[in-house]
């Protein structure tokens, strides 16, 4: 279970598919910022400021500053290793097929369950839209799913506000359909999607910066840093740890590191200048949100801090005296333009959100059954679910099995809580990714290396806490879903992966990229 896959091999076939190297500095900033800006801002600020209140916009920073130090990272593997797999591939190649079976496991959870969090997201948006725009209000029980909370360590369920999320399970559904038949998006078509999101996003900055109150910033952090005693994710730590999720995408900087010119230069300038743009537009975001309606968060019938997603914060927000407030909001940056007298421009919003996000499902589900799909062909899992469909040229299998669990989990949970657990995934790859960086400098210190993560044995570390840091500031059941997802994974590499494995068969030592059977490559958006 410590074998590894043959760096060697895996190089050969990368540079079977070498892409020319055309990108320069400003390119690549332009590419991340394009990744990474969209889905946490519009879908995440309620949950944030329910955390944090005003303080959130602290949360962007740190979260912020984490993603930079693991973006270096993961930039010298992605440029040494530019094939598919992402970090399963770069932890197989180092650490053994045992972590990254791990870390494969932990990416399926982060990309389905970040299309199912982007799933609710599109519904609140798309609610919102049709409720004002034809005044017709969708039946409560098919709004929403239930609001869960912890009673010990069993999960519980309030279906008192809502029972399943229908529109969030139609455009997971939706989206699979596109994937399996083979449909994905035009360059030109995914240009325009981003160039929505920043004009709305921009035009929401511009109405309300003007009529920020500096009374709306006070308390700063009424929950503090880590939150109230006795509870957990919450605080301006705890708002990081939930607004991590909307960095995520920067790795498509990453990826690009064979496509760019001097990338020992200009892979760092993409990833900082992106990452730090994304965090001043996230912070102007907040700063027009928090200071035109204010940002408090509510809280429990006897006083208490409650989390957003639970039934307590649930049943708060079913008062008439918190109707109207930020927290409360399924569509936050809609809801705070029409709270101040722009409803055009916050139907515009809204709109924007309902054309771009379908997009980031596409990719996320898209990610996802990629990962699914080289890990069977590894023979971890059963190679049946890597089937190419003779006609559409899909690998629909997985993509009919991820596209369910996605709707699934869209239909019964709230998009706070998706966006952590997708967060706890996502956050252990990195942590892997850090390690593995670290481990193939002194195992293989002479290797090309194209871009080289600077300062190696200080940012690499920091890398490392940062994200165990942020993972532990999860809520508790998001902490503990990671564990729980990684032991039935375990469960399955022993009874199948171990024994099934090609590299321990000697079957195969590359990644077959090039082979008949192989889907497209290309991510959608790519022509």
């Amino acid at each position: 279970m410590w074998r590894v896959k043959s760096l060697d091999a895996i190089l050969a076939t990368a540079e079977k598919k070498s892409l020319h190297r055309s990108l320069g500095p400003i390119q690549l900033t332009l590419l991340g910022v394009g990744a990474i800006i969209g889905t946490g801002i519009f879908v995440l600020t309620a949950a944030a400021s329910q955390k944090a209140g005003p303080g959130m916009m602290l949360s962007f920073v740190i979260a912020g500053a984490v993603c930079a130090f693991a973006a270096l990272c993961y930039s010298e593997l992605a440029s040494m290793v530019p094939v598919s797999g992402s970090a399963y591939t770069y932890t197989y190649a180092v650490m053994g097929e045992l972590l990254a079976w791990m870390v494969g496991w932990a990416l399926i959870l982060e990309y389905a369950v970040a299309a199912s969090a982007v799933s609710v997201g599109w519904s609140g948006y798309f609610l919102g839209m049709i409720e004002h725009a034809l005044h017709f209000h969708w039946p409560d029980a098919l709004r929403a799913g239930p609001a869960w909370s912890l009673n010990g360590f069993m999960p519980v369920a309030d279906f008192s506000h809502g029972v399943v999320n229908i529109p969030a399970i139609v455009v997971a559904l939706a989206v699979t359909s596109l994937l399996v038949i083979g449909t994905t998006e035009s360059a030109t078509v995914n240009a325009a999607l981003v160039a929505i999101k920043v004009t709305a996003l921009t035009v929401f900055v511009i109405l309300t910066l003007p009529l920020m109150k500096s009374g709306n910033f006070t308390p700063f952090a009424p929950n503090g840093w880590f939150g109230p005693h006795g509870t957990t994710g919450m605080g301006v730590f705890g708002a990081a740890a939930s607004i991590f999720f909307a960095y995520v995408g920067f790795d498509a900087v990453s990826t690009a590191a064979e496509e760019t010119k001097n990338p020992q230069r200009n892979v760092p300038i993409g990833l900082i200048g992106s990452l730090g743009i994304c965090t001043i537009f996230y912070l102007l975001v907040a700063a027009g949100a928090v200071g035109a309606i204010g940002a408090q968060p509510v809280i429990g019938a006897a006083g208490e801090a409650v989390s957003p997603g639970s039934a307590a914060f649930q049943a708060a927000c079913g008062l008439a005296s918190n109707a109207d407030r930020l927290v409360c909001s399924n569509e936050a940056l809609a809801h705070v333009l029409r709270q101040v007298n722009f409803p055009l421009a916050g139907y515009l919003l809204g709109l924007a959100a309902n054309l771009a996000l379908p997009s980031v499902i596409l990719m996320m589900i898209y990610g996802q059954t990629r990962i699914f799909f080289v890990m069977a062909r590894d023979g971890l899992l059963p190679e049946g679910l890597a089937a190419i469909h003779p006609k559409w040229k899909t690998p629909h299998i997985v993509t009919i099995a991820t596209g369910l669990f996605v709707a699934l989990a869209a239909a019964f949970f709230p998009v706070g809580q998706l966006a952590d657990i997708s967060n706890s995934g996502t956050l252990f790859a990195f942590f892997m990714v850090a390690i593995a960086v670290m481990v193939l400098r002194v195992k293989d210190p002479n290797r090309p290396r194209p871009f080289k993560t600077p300062a190696i044995w200080l940012v690499a570390p920091i890398a490392l806490a940062g994200c165990a840091f942020l993972y532990f500031n999860l809520p508790l059941e998001s902490i503990l879903v990671l564990p729980i997802w990684g032991a039935l994974g375990l469960l399955i590499y022993f009874a199948y992966g171990f024994r099934k494995s090609h590299v321990g068969k000697g079957l195969r030592g590359e990644v077959h990229e090039l082979d008949a059977d192989a889907p497209p490559t290309g991510l959608p958006g790519a022509e």
